[in-house]
């Protein structure tokens, strides 16, 4: 099925209304910058309260994964743009067949949104991944696993995020549980040899409806417990690896034929090979650090390249960054203790998403310092973030 969204060869006019297929903190802050460019929001998410709702024009309650819910998106928008890869493609693909411009489109998302085809499409363009088998019940994935060595990965094959969605393996006989954990017969599974990797990497790039692509640097992240705590720009990586993940990322989103703004996750192996782990086709948390490093964020350049706008530069504004997550540890509520304290340490940008409740590994804003290096940077940034705590009981 032919994807429309090139189809729109020319740029979007300034007041034009941006719809966003999701609600949550990734759609406020792709509405903040489109809001700085003369645009005007709508929204679509499952709930009426979500971090993207006061920016919004246009707030509708609705499933993005519903077709009907889509179509009422786009009787109030010129364009539709997603905050996740989730958003059913046979859905994007009867909005186009309407008429009606997404960016990434149909096409994209057939390519990305299933992990095993992501992962084979890339492998057949000779991109470098770890080593992967469908698994179509546990005899295959105990198979698969017998082939590759233990431990491997079991992964669902969609809607799979922050470790969401992935067990590690470590025999054939933890296997059966495992594959009823991720509701193997029910989901689709497949298994990963795993990667002793010794740092994981990741780049952001954009790529404009004319081809023209950009990327920012590559950057090292901390991952706890499946979930990303802590972005360092630039990645602390030979100038070498800086340039093959650069080449990596960017073939990447043209093989997929990406249009906006794509996170490229990676894993740094002993010998310096690098394996792309996963494609997220959207503004991504990996890229957040951006906003006050780069000329150009990843949220404006998401925008401008939706929209058919020029792209903007992601020169760095100083030599080091950090970004660390603000994550729940209790259930609580999502407004924070601190926050003046956390805005007193000079340097430091606080961010926090407006969220209404506080839950384990919830990623509820983060804090962003610049610094002539990285551990300068860092001590800013970890200052800040400290001040802030998610533990106020909820009112009953």
């Amino acid at each position: 099925m032919t994807d429309t969204s090139l189809f729109f060869a020319k740029p979007f006019p300034s007041g034009s209304t941006l719809g966003i297929a999701g609600g949550g903190q990734l759609a406020r802050m792709m509405a903040q910058s489109a809001l700085q460019l003369g645009c005007q929001i709508a929204i679509l998410e499952r709930q009426a309260d979500c971090p993207a709702a006061t920016l919004a024009k246009h707030r509708l309650v609705g499933d993005w994964n519903q077709l009907d819910d889509l179509k009422r998106l786009a009787e109030v928008s010129d364009i539709i743009t997603l905050e996740n890869e989730f958003v059913d493609a046979d859905a994007i693909a009867a909005l186009e067949a309407a008429g009606v411009c997404v960016r990434p489109g149909s096409s994209t998302l057939r390519l990305v949104q299933d992990k095993l085809i992501q992962k084979g499409v890339l492998a057949d363009a000779g991109l470098t991944v770890p080593p992967f088998k469908a698994a179509a019940n546990i005899e295959e994935a105990i198979a698969a696993g017998e082939s590759f060595g233990w431990p491997v990965v079991l992964k669902k094959r969609r809607n799979g995020y922050d470790g969401k969605g992935n067990r590690t393996v470590s025999s054939a006989l933890e296997m059966p549980d495992a594959w009823c954990e991720l509701d193997g017969g029910k989901s689709e599974l497949f298994v990963e040899a795993f990667c002793a990797f010794t740092d994981e990497l990741a780049v952001m790039v954009t790529r404009g409806i004319d081809g023209a692509t950009i990327a920012y640097p590559v950057v090292h992240t901390l991952q706890r417990n499946h979930v990303c705590e802590e972005v360092r720009a630039p990645a602390p990586v030979v100038a070498a690896i800086t340039d093959q993940a650069i080449q990596l990322a960017l073939r990447a989103a043209e093989i997929v034929g990406m249009i906006g703004s794509m996170g490229v996750e990676m894993f740094l192996t002993a010998d310096g090979q690098l394996l792309i782990n996963e494609l997220a086709p959207r503004v991504h948390n990996t890229g957040h650090y951006t906003i006050e490093a780069c000329d150009c964020s990843q949220f404006e350049n998401h925008v401008r390249a939706v929209l058919g706008w020029p792209l903007g530069s992601p020169r760095m504004r100083q030599p080091a960054a950090i970004m660390i997550n603000l994550l729940g540890k209790v259930h609580a509520s999502g407004v924070p203790a601190g926050l003046d304290q956390a805005l007193a340490v000079p340097g430091a940008h606080v961010h926090l998403y407006g969220k209404t409740l506080s839950a384990p590994g919830r990623k509820l804003g983060h804090v962003t310092a610049l610094g002539a290096t990285l551990e300068l940077a860092f001590q800013t940034a970890q200052t800040s973030a400290q001040q802030l705590e998610f533990t106020t009981p909820l009112s009953l």
